[in-house]
């Protein structure tokens, strides 16, 4: 059992500036043209750029994003009854690489770009996930294993059939959420599980990195039994930042937040069972647990992981690639079944569909001309 990465997950604040004259009606008429399309457009303003979604959203008129390792960011339109004018999220890829300090340099430049330098008490901070990633290969998920100091709400998911217990229980359990948001949240899951489901595998190649910068080999990650990562996450939302610690600034945070973190291990813990005592409070904390809890306690503010940014890149840009030409090729046999080609012909059906291909490119170059464009501007973050 050991950790292969901690971290800043996800985090979110809003910005008490309003959307200058010039930008407004830079992304205004930029909007205009993407609603016509229905699909996001690139846009430059001020060297800075951002893929400009179609629509907006939750009282924002303007969501613009700048890839994996950059954030989303949503614009109102002026309103002197709301200054709270700006939201930023950022997402876990970029906090992994690059750590907090260099988010916070990133959204004071990109603001400066923009033309909406701020000061540091117009910064209200309205959610912060922390984890711990760890390797536990034999770790079994109990709900009932977990002891609370409060009142606190309990949601339990567990797997189908396919992904059985061993004991023959119907299913195993893959996460256990402690809490509600916008207050505390306390959650451990299957990370494995998750990236594998949801198509991430970026995250082999951060762990891979962290245990490389141990002197450690990556994981199989085609063995679940040598490869069971959980994750123990902690989300502070924005009554427990606001109402509980009064973090609203940079300043708050940095100095709250050690003891945030410790108050979540102290109201929600993960209990070793002793069958001699009936009270759960009085058992003993698993290892799993404080493991974590250990992992939290240093200075969290400028964690990241050892893979850097460039190498971010080129991870994603190598999955888009894989996950393009499987989808490439899969629509090659599609269309071969369609037009009842044999097995034993299908790779001279493949290069007749190259020829037409090309042939379709030959004939209206400026359409593929505008379709490569296109596509470059959507990839263009990685």
């Amino acid at each position: 059992m050991r950790v292969v990465h901690r971290g800043f997950d996800t985090l979110h604040l809003s910005i008490q500036k309003s959307i200058p004259p010039d930008l407004l009606e830079y992304l205004a008429a930029q909007k205009e043209a993407a609603e016509g399309t229905r699909e996001a457009v690139a846009v430059t303003f001020n060297g800075t750029d951002f893929n400009l979604a179609p629509y907006g959203g939750k009282g924002y008129s303007f969501l613009l994003e700048d890839g994996p390792l950059g954030a989303q960011w949503a614009f109102k339109k002026p309103n002197p009854k709301d200054p709270w004018g700006v939201r930023v999220a950022i997402g876990s890829t970029f906090l992994a690489t690059q750590g907090l300090g260099e988010v916070r340099a990133y959204i004071a430049d990109t603001m400066d770009a923009l033309g909406m330098p701020f000061k540091t008490d117009q910064v209200s901070i309205g959610r912060a996930d922390f984890c711990v990633d760890i390797l536990a290969p034999d770790f079994e998920l109990e709900p009932e294993n977990f002891a609370m100091r409060s009142p606190t709400n309990r949601a339990d998911h567990h797997a189908g059939t396919p992904d059985t217990r061993s004991n023959g229980k119907s299913g195993r359990y893959t996460s256990v959420t402690v809490g509600k948001m916008p207050g505390r949240q306390v959650i451990i899951y299957d990370k494995r599980a998750q990236i594998i489901a949801q198509d991430k595998p970026i995250w082999w190649d951060i762990w891979a990195a962290n245990l490389a910068g141990d002197g450690l080999p990556p994981l199989d990650r085609s063995d679940a039994a040598e490869s069971r990562v959980w994750r123990i996450e902690v989300r502070a939302g924005k009554s427990l930042l606001k109402d509980r610690w009064q973090v609203r600034t940079w300043a708050d945070f940095d100095a709250r937040l050690g003891d945030i973190m410790a108050e979540a291990f102290e109201k929600v813990q993960y209990k070793e069972p002793d069958v001699f005592d009936t009270n759960r409070s009085g058992w003993p904390v698993a290892p799993i647990w404080a493991l974590a809890h250990q992992a939290v306690l240093d200075d969290l503010t400028e964690l990241r992981s050892y893979m850097d940014a460039p190498t971010a890149k080129d991870v994603y840009r190598e999955e888009q690639i894989r996950i393009l030409q499987a989808q490439v090729l899969g629509n090659a046999i599609t269309l071969a079944a369609l037009r009842g080609i044999p097995q034993e012909a299908l790779g001279n059906e493949i290069d007749v569909m190259a020829h037409v291909l090309k042939s379709e490119i030959v004939a209206d170059p400026d359409r593929a001309k505008r379709k490569l464009l296109e596509a470059e501007n959507r990839y263009r973050f990685i």
